[in-house]
């Protein structure tokens, strides 16, 4: 098996006829990283644990280290079994959504929802106290793929049962599997069936705007709600104390 590498033309061309650039790029970039952990965990378990550790996204610390809201969404564990299963799951329904959305906004509604994950993550360690449960994943992200593409389907009346099916699997996961970060799963999937409820419904008054317009709108309001509810829920820990 030959592995190719597109050219800076073959990547326009793909951008223009509207083919998953932004889908390949994120798994291309999950899947980079995560050979970089492998290869840092044999050769370095400390520098491993450094860089891991300093990327995953923990609810005590998640307004003094923003930049892991980010990084977590990249991050897998070592088993094979987390990054072949999310990028399957990716590659499943990403396409689909990047096709009729556009690359860019696409992106926006990916990125918004795995800003849910972390927002599940720390509003459930404020209600049990639980704050140092950390996790990394394109987990939430991905829930907020799924409930785009159920919004979508139900708005032009497709049938959506598989998808109920494959949704009900992914949400009962965390009760046979161990260590999973539920709670990124349903903050992922609240706000990304939120974004697009309003990108296809919305206001009376906005549905006239452009979809640009519409997501600049509705992703920026989405993004500030989610950062307010972190920002309320998040522990304000003196720095002697991080």
């Amino acid at each position: 098996m030959q592995f190719h590498i597109p050219t800076k033309q073959q990547i326009r061309n793909e951008w223009r006829l509207g083919e998953p650039v932004v889908t390949k790029a994120i798994i291309a970039l999950c899947v980079a990283v995560w050979v970089v952990e492998i290869v840092l965990r044999l050769l370095s378990p400390r520098l491993f644990d450094t860089v891991v550790g300093g990327g995953m996204m923990m609810p005590l610390t998640v307004l003094v280290h923003p930049w892991t809201w980010l990084t977590s969404m990249f991050l897998h564990a070592p088993s094979i079994l987390h990054i072949l299963f999310n990028m399957i799951a990716l590659y499943s329904v990403g396409p689909v959504l990047e096709r009729m959305m556009g690359h860019w906004r696409y992106l926006a509604l990916y990125l918004i929802s795995g800003l849910g994950g972390t927002m599940g993550l720390v509003v459930w360690a404020r209600l049990t106290g639980d704050w140092f449960t950390a996790a990394y994943g394109a987990s939430g992200a991905l829930f907020g793929l799924f409930a785009a593409v159920l919004v979508v389907y139900r708005r032009v009346g497709a049938d959506i049962r598989s998808m109920l099916v494959w949704m009900a699997v992914n949400f009962l996961l965390p009760l046979v599997v161990g260590g999973i970060a539920w709670q990124a799963h349903v903050g992922g999937f609240l706000v990304g069936s939120a974004l697009t409820w309003l990108l296809v419904r919305g206001l009376p008054a906005l549905r006239h705007r452009s979809f640009n317009q519409r997501m600049a709108i509705y992703g920026g309001a989405v993004t500030v709600v989610v950062l307010v509810v972190i920002a309320l829920c998040a522990p304000h820990l003196p720095p002697v104390l991080l």
